[in-house]
Formats: C-alpha cells, structure tokens, sequence
C-alpha cells in the first residue's frame, strides 16, 4: 500500500514469545483533489499488493485519514513482526507490483517538508504511549 512507500519509519517494540514486534506510525498530506482516487484505490487494494505486505511480516496494518485547517492527511500505522525489517522493505521495494501500487498512490499524496527535504513520502511518528 502507499504508505508503504516511506519506510524510514520509526518503532517502538513489544516482547512477544517468539521475536520482538515493531510498531511504525507515519504521517503524510493529501491533495485534495486526490480523495477520490486514494479511497477508491484503497477500497479495491490489488491482492498481489496484500499478499506482498503479509509476505514481509506486516500486520495490523492501517491508513486513517484526517482533515486539518482545510488540508488533508494521512495516518498510518502497522506491524512488523518479522526478524528483518530493512531486508523484508528491500524486498518490498523491489517487488514490481508494489512499484506499480505507489506509481498509483505516491501522486495523490503531499509530503510533509521534512520528508520532501529527503525525497520521501512519509514522515516518521513518535510514539508517546502505547498499553496492551
């Protein structure tokens, strides 16, 4: 999915039995007139893009979206509960479904200075509090 598209992300961990879970929250903008096109591309999310995302051990994964003084953005959030998380974004990244998916994502969203700066879409989150 687009949000995928900006992994220089930051996480935070959580024990679990088997390995360490990653959390990742980013934030981007989104051009106003590219609504329509983002939910529709997101409501009909291509199945070898999902297959993908679960492929690199990305779960719970979310979008949200928000408007703010009259501009759009974009929240998302997931898990990576795999052993490598730089490997399974390399793999990601170089998968020719997913260079297709952010062809049709990355245009509708507006990246935040600091991310634009790096030529990135996504800006990584803090998290500030996290329970279970």
């Amino acid at each position: 999915m687009v949000l995928l598209s900006g992994f220089l992300l930051c996480g935070c961990q959580k024990e679990n039995k088997t390995h360490d879970v990653k959390r990742f929250a980013s934030v981007t903008g989104l051009k106003a007139d590219q609504l329509k096109a983002y939910k529709a591309l997101h409501a009909n999310a291509w199945p070898e893009v999902l297959k993908k995302i679960k492929d690199c051990h990305i779960e719970n994964y979310s979008i949200y979206l928000q408007k703010i003084n009259n501009e759009y953005y974009l929240f998302s959030y997931f898990e990576h509960t795999g052993a490598d998380f730089d490997g399974d974004m390399k793999k990601m990244a170089a998968d020719p479904n997913t260079q297709r998916w952010w062809k049709e994502t990355d245009p509708c969203q507006q990246p935040l200075p600091e991310a634009a700066a790096k030529h990135e879409i996504w800006t990584p989150m803090e998290e500030v509090f996290h329970t279970n």
